[in-house]
């Protein structure tokens, strides 16, 4: 222990000179300067947010102008641009910024319009990068399109409570068998796990980390074994190297084999390392379980038991044989909204309504990931289990192919397929496909029973001859909003193809699914047994990736502080994440994801925001301009530079301009100087106060991410000899 305790002080220490090198982003700070052609300097301040809807962000900024030899001028200006994103990275880009009006009190008013020229003939050529949580921060003081709250089925799934090592393998109905590469051996096709049956002997073999068991039923018996096969190891051996698993990565963070829980209806798993053991919650008269990695919790007033699944809090008398019933968010116990943001269990302020925690949630389903695609050569390749076949989607009349690896639809004698987050269409169900230029109408109206109701979350925001810009949001990836959290899956299930193929669908239940705020969803451990790969279907557009990686280890880990950063390690611990994976790098051919740095720069013309057909003609008149500052934006993004000057100054919404103090009183810019705000401005006062909040809470959010995505960062890249988490052994209980 000793030799332990010293490896992972020196460990820390290392660490920490990585964390702090990588803490700060220069390119994502505020405010921003650049320096014009007549030695001018123009800094901006960071964006106030006003509205957001769709792709399109309105905003205003201060800003300063120093002419070279004269006085410094402060002003606002107002602003309208399309939101470019990449929330793999949590980065995002004001593209395409049009300057709708500036306001410059100081300036003699035959020099405004010249300021204003300068100003839209700097900024078009810049792509304002913001950190995705500043801009999230912002976005709380705004008016933003939300949505409706989507109809889920909250019914609880099958519920299984151990006291030591379980592993639960789901297999989405009874069994399916295909053949393999190897006489004699089939496949369990509709379940992620290597599960095989020996037709001869009749035996069906699971391998689980180092170990294998054996059954001569699929659904239970399950015994571990040491004499499998020699044909079955090859088989398991090949199939486990081509997903890109490391078996060795998953060793060390286990002592026993764990019970093996086979079930073919939704379930899910919770256990402790023996039996309960309770501590408070500060502040409340609840008290979690301490010795799991599930989010276990007691409310001591009504002897109710309380636990988290995919966002979702069921309750029970009991935890060993509970009667699971689903509790509506609102009606909480109300000690849950009194949870401290650096309790043990900090991280279940995500799923309970009215925090903070859960607003940011909420609000980030809003933001679209991007990405603009070449109408000339991104296509799709759609293949059908034999003639296509469609099936009526219930209340509306549009149909969906049923015996598909993809989201085909047919709508008005017209076919639309949906792949990896973009619309194409073809007039016929074999296509040839081409990328749509409109969403076709009613596709709202698709109901969450039905299999393909993520792609209601698929947008097209503009288009030129060239090019489509293209977005969706998190509910593409099974991530909803309900009752005023973030969820993960309708609850629905799918029934999945099969005839010559076997095609899966969307799944809610499992695998064991958690929210961290800044990965978005993850599975739990039991995923890195698996090997099959579903083409589409098990957890969104993405599929089953190999790259988790953790095998048994007890659930998932907490890390080794609270809060924020909690709920990050949290992720990264289960291997990888699900819901912000970039689906737009599944594709190569004509496919440019947005929001990562200086890839938005391109020679097109870029298309108006009204939809309308004329779009060439409207936009001529910045045609020049925008082709300019994109073909320059590498020169221009160089000589842009983070500003040596305080983030303190603002604009409210009438155009005056004001810095807050150090001790937190607001002055006012008139006449050339700062002069101390008036008394009765108290309404603007609060307006102005909380975007100074919002924008430092954005900043401690930025800082916040960085450091645990380097911390993240640093873990994947360690010796083998330590997991994921930095300890060895069953691991049990939660790191404090």
């Amino acid at each position: 222990m000793k030799k332990y305790i010293l490896l992972s002080i020196a460990l820390f220490l290392a660490f920490g000179s990585f964390v702090t090198a990588q803490d700060e982003e220069p390119q994502l700070n505020w405010p921003r300067e650049i320096e014009t052609e007549e030695n001018a300097v123009i800094t901006l301040y960071q964006p106030q947010l006003e509205s957001f809807e769709s792709n399109i962000l309105v905003g205003r900024m201060a800003v300063s102008v120093k002419p070279e030899n004269k006085d410094l001028i402060f002003g606002a200006l107002w602003f309208s641009a399309r939101l470019l994103t990449d929330l793999e990275n949590r980065l995002a880009v004001l593209d395409d910024l049009e300057i709708t009006q500036t306001h410059f009190p100081d300036v003699e008013k035959d020099k405004v319009d010249r300021f204003a020229r300068m100003l839209e003939e700097e900024i078009m050529g810049w792509d304002l990068e913001m950190s995705l949580d500043r801009l999230l921060a912002s976005l709380e003081v705004a008016e933003v399109y939300e949505g409706q709250s989507a109809s889920l089925n909250n019914e609880p799934p099958e519920i299984f409570f151990r006291t030591s090592p379980a592993i639960l393998v789901y297999i989405d109905g009874d069994p399916i068998l295909m053949d393999t590469d190897e006489s004699g051996i089939k496949y369990v096709a509709n379940t992620p796990y290597f599960l095989v049956k020996d037709t001869k002997k009749g035996d069906f073999y699971l391998k689980g980390a180092k170990w294998w068991y054996t059954s001569k039923q699929a659904a239970n018996a399950w015994e571990l074994t040491t004499k499998v096969p020699g044909k079955i190891k090859k088989l398991a051996k090949k199939v486990i190297e081509e997903g890109g698993m490391d078996e060795d990565s998953v060793l060390m963070a286990m002592d026993e084999a764990p019970e093996l829980i086979v079930s073919t209806v939704p379930a899910e798993l919770i256990s402790t390392d023996g039996e309960p053991i309770y501590a408070p919650i500060d502040g409340t008269t609840l008290l979690y379980v301490d010795n799991t990695e599930n989010d276990i919790i007691m409310d001591i007033n009504s002897q109710q038991y309380y636990i988290l699944l995919a966002g979702r809090w069921y309750t029970s008398k009991t935890v060993q044989d509970g009667d699971w019933a689903f509790a509506q968010p609102k009606d909480l116990p109300d000690d849950f909204d009194d949870i401290p943001a650096e309790s043990p269990m900090a991280n279940v302020r995500n799923s309970i309504p009215g925090t903070e925690e859960a607003n940011i949630a909420v609000l980030e389903q809003t933001i679209p990931q991007t990405a603009t695609v070449d109408r000339s050569t991104a296509t799709v390749e759609v293949s059908y289990d034999g003639d296509p076949e469609f099936k009526q989607i219930e209340g509306t009349s549009m149909a969906y192919a049923v015996n598909c690896d993809k989201s085909v639809l047919l709508i008005d004698s017209k076919y639309y397929c949906v792949d990896n987050g973009i619309w194409f269409e073809a007039i016929q169900a074999a296509g040839p496909w081409s990328v749509s230029t409109e969403r076709p109408e009613g596709v709202e109206n698709i109901p969450p029973e039905n299999p393909v109701y993520n792609v209601k979350y698929v947008y097209i925001y503009d288009y030129t001859p060239e090019v489509v810009y293209v977005g969706y949001t998190p509910g593409y990836t099974c991530s909803y909003v309900y009752s005023g959290v973030v969820v993960y899956g309708t609850g629905y299930w799918y029934r999945p193809w099969y005839r010559h193929y076997y095609y899966p669908r969307h799944v809610t239940w499992g695998f064991g699914v958690h929210y961290n705020p800044w990965t978005g969803w993850g599975f739990s451990v039991g995923v890195g047994f698996g090997w099959h790969r579903p083409s589409y279907g098990w957890w969104g557009p993405m599929g089953y990736q190999h790259g988790y990686r953790t095998g048994y280890n007890h659930g998932y880990r907490r890390g080794y502080h609270h809060g924020y950063a909690a709920g990050a390690r949290r992720g990264y611990a289960a291997g990888q994440h699900a819901s912000n994976r970039n689906v737009y790098h599944n594709r190569s051919n004509g496919v440019r994801s947005s929001g990562l740095r200086r890839q938005t720069a391109q020679a097109n013309v870029r298309g108006d925001r009204s939809g309308t057909a004329n779009r060439q003609s409207q936009l001529q008149n910045r045609a020049n301009a925008s082709n300019r500052a994109n073909l320059n934006r590498g020169q221009t993004a160089a000589k842009t530079r983070p500003s040596g000057k305080r983030n303190d100054v603002f604009t409210d919404r009438s155009g005056n301009v004001q810095r807050r103090d150090q001790s937190g009183n607001w002055q006012n810019r008139s006449n050339g100087q700062w002069q101390q705000q008036s008394r009765d401005r108290s309404r603007n006062t609060q307006q102005m106060n909380r975007d100074h909040r919002a924008r430092q809470e954005g900043a401690q959010r930025q800082r916040s991410y960085n450091t645990n995505r380097s911390q993240s960062q640093f873990r994947s890249s360690g010796s083998r000899s330590m997991p994921a988490g930095g300890a060895r052994g069953r691991v049990g209980g939660r790191r404090r």
